[in-house]
């Protein structure tokens, strides 16, 4: 299949799953388009079947406020006429659902005009898959609500990254069609524990004496990275411990702040974004992940494919996920010295490590990785197709 693919090509999880997706797509032998302001930002531009098209945006002086999300629709519909693409997959819903469905209006309006009344021609299918602030935080502000409804409404097809998502998406939009589960994923040959890379990596971060942990975010206040750092100074005065702290954002102050405050910023690693993820993960011991709201927790799922269980929070679809006391641990958004003593006690008991870092990696084989789900998109793929076209 020939599909489009718009996300926001920036550190976050909706861009690293739509990414992800288009290069396990390219490598099964579709032909992928990302439409987007920047080619996101875990491709190399050199991955077969994989094309970029960027989304020039005018700066005319009478816009006090480029409109991307009409440049992205013109652009949407120049790539699918020309490459005849088979459907346009966004990730997010504002605006790029809006922007699909009238680029896919554009084109009907055009056909209409090159043919006779009476033929319809050949339809666009957009799909739209949720991932969660687009609906939780975005998506629920009064100005926005109607306009997301609408994206929603008339995609061809939805999809949400968990069931919470999906029950939260159709309460709070009065949503009755059919929202289909396909959970994140990740591709478990690239995520995986490699003893001799760790071997080799691990010394830069942390001596053999000390437990390594590891938090991966945009470091946006739902993060709450400043309990990541309250937790990790209650582990390094309790014993010999390092922070990775990789990623950035708005709160990145905030954490060097608390750093200083508990006397710890010599032993957190402000990694800042990077591109190898993959080969940091597995260097660690444990992940801390205690935000206010995940609809799914892909850091964690990414983090336990190498083998490496997360004290979480008990929020949105982590449960989905993390099975407390068995492939990692649960607790309440800001329970620090829950998370705290839940830490230290755990890093204390190496055969209890052992056992919930191999749980973690089941988990994630067992059920995420790229190769199980995959195969649900293409599926959802031909039946939205088929569906577009009988009707």
């Amino acid at each position: 299949m020939k599909i489009g693919i718009t996300c926001y090509p920036t550190y976050g999880g909706s861009g690293v799953v739509a990414t992800e997706l288009g290069i396990e797509l390219a490598a099964r032998g579709h032909e992928i388009h990302f439409i987007t302001y920047s080619q996101p930002f875990r491709l190399t531009g050199r991955e077969a079947n994989i094309h970029f098209h960027e989304v020039a945006v005018s700066n005319y002086p009478l816009f006090e406020h480029p409109p991307y999300d009409l440049a992205l629709a013109t652009r949407m519909a120049e790539v699918a006429e020309f490459y005849s693409l088979d459907l346009l997959h966004v990730h997010y819903a504002i605006p790029h659902s809006v922007s699909a469905i009238l680029a896919r209006q554009m084109i009907q309006a055009q056909m209409l005009q090159a043919i006779p009344a009476s033929t319809t021609g050949r339809t666009l299918p957009v799909i739209t898959t949720l991932h969660g602030t687009d609906i939780t935080l975005v998506g629920l502000d009064r100005s926005y609500l109607p306009i997301t409804r609408f994206g929603i409404a008339q995609s061809d097809g939805v999809t949400a990254i968990s069931s919470h998502l999906r029950d939260r998406t159709r309460e709070a939009f009065n949503i009755t069609s059919e929202i289909e589960v396909i959970r994140n994923f990740v591709n478990c040959d690239v995520y995986v524990r490699k003893p001799k890379l760790v071997a080799a990596m691990r010394p830069r971060y942390a001596t053999s004496e000390e437990k390594l942990l590891v938090h991966l975010s945009n470091f946006r206040p739902v993060k709450r990275v400043q309990d990541v750092i309250e937790v990790f100074a209650r582990v390094a005065h309790a014993m010999p411990a390092r922070l990775m702290l990789i990623g950035d954002g708005p709160d990145r102050s905030t954490a060097e702040f608390l750093a200083r405050r508990h006397n710890v910023q010599y032993r957190i690693h402000f990694l800042g974004k990077q591109d190898n993820v993959n080969e940091l993960l597995p260097l660690a011991d444990l992940m801390l992940m205690p935000s206010e709201m995940e609809s799914f927790g892909l850091a964690a799922l990414e983090a336990m494919a190498c083998g490496v269980p997360a004290i979480a929070t008990r929020v949105g679809g982590v449960p989905e996920l993390i099975d407390h006391d068995i492939n990692g641990l649960l607790y309440e958004v800001g329970d620090v010295e829950a998370m705290s003593t839940a830490a230290i006690a755990l890093l204390s008991d190496e055969t209890r490590l052992q056992t919930m870092a191999k749980a973690a990696r089941k988990t994630a084989q067992d059920h995420f990785c790229a190769s199980r789900i995959i195969p649900l998109y293409e599926e959802y793929y031909e039946r939205v197709v088929r569906r577009t076209q009988s009707g």
